[in-house]
């Protein structure tokens, strides 16, 4: 979390506190990235660009939401511009689970990683189209008409494509969850 005693002094252009604003905040800023626009040496040019335009715009950024939610706004416009300088969306890259900590006894780790894998695997299944949607919505808790100016197109469009995605995700995890049982 960034204080508004950081933001201040980022403002002031103090650099060393807008050192402290991207050493706080920047794996989300690269996980975001990443997440949209799936290669990792991108990733890092978006969250580059993301700061510059975060350090350009911080003076007009007035407080009304929090600053991570404008940050996250940043990151989202900044990987969409990457994504249309090449001329297609590429498909997204999920957060791969790290390996978890082995707790003697813990069988609820295992479990989650297992969950979490089959939910991204699930997630790398659908169509980039719908895939976008449901990451900048579920993830990022983006607004629709937000997400459908980030992609070029409608709020309904958005709607519809969330709702396919969201039915597909729960056919394919509780598909698989009824054929384990049998």
């Amino acid at each position: 979390m960034v204080s508004p005693e950081l933001l201040a002094a980022c403002r002031r252009g103090d650099r060393a506190a807008f050192e402290e604003v991207v050493r706080r905040t920047h794996r989300q800023v690269y996980t975001q990235a990443l997440r949209i626009v799936g290669d990792r040496h991108e990733a890092e040019d978006v969250a580059q660009e993301a700061y510059l335009r975060v350090f350009r715009g911080l003076a007009r950024f007035r407080g009304d939401a929090q600053f991570e939610t404008w940050l996250y706004r940043i990151v989202a416009n900044a990987a969409i511009t990457q994504l249309r300088r090449r001329g297609r969306f590429p498909e997204l890259a999920l957060d791969r689970p790290e390996d978890p900590v082995e707790v003697p006894g813990s069988a609820r780790v295992a479990e989650q990683a297992a969950d979490r894998e089959e939910l991204t695997e699930a997630l790398a299944s659908l169509p980039l189209s719908l895939r976008a949607v449901v990451v900048l919505k579920d993830v990022y808790g983006f607004p629709h008409k937000e997400i459908a100016d980030l992609l070029g197109t409608t709020e309904g469009a958005v709607k519809v494509r969330l709702h396919r995605a969201r039915r597909r995700l729960k056919d394919q995890l509780f598909a698989s969850e009824a054929g384990d049982e049998v």
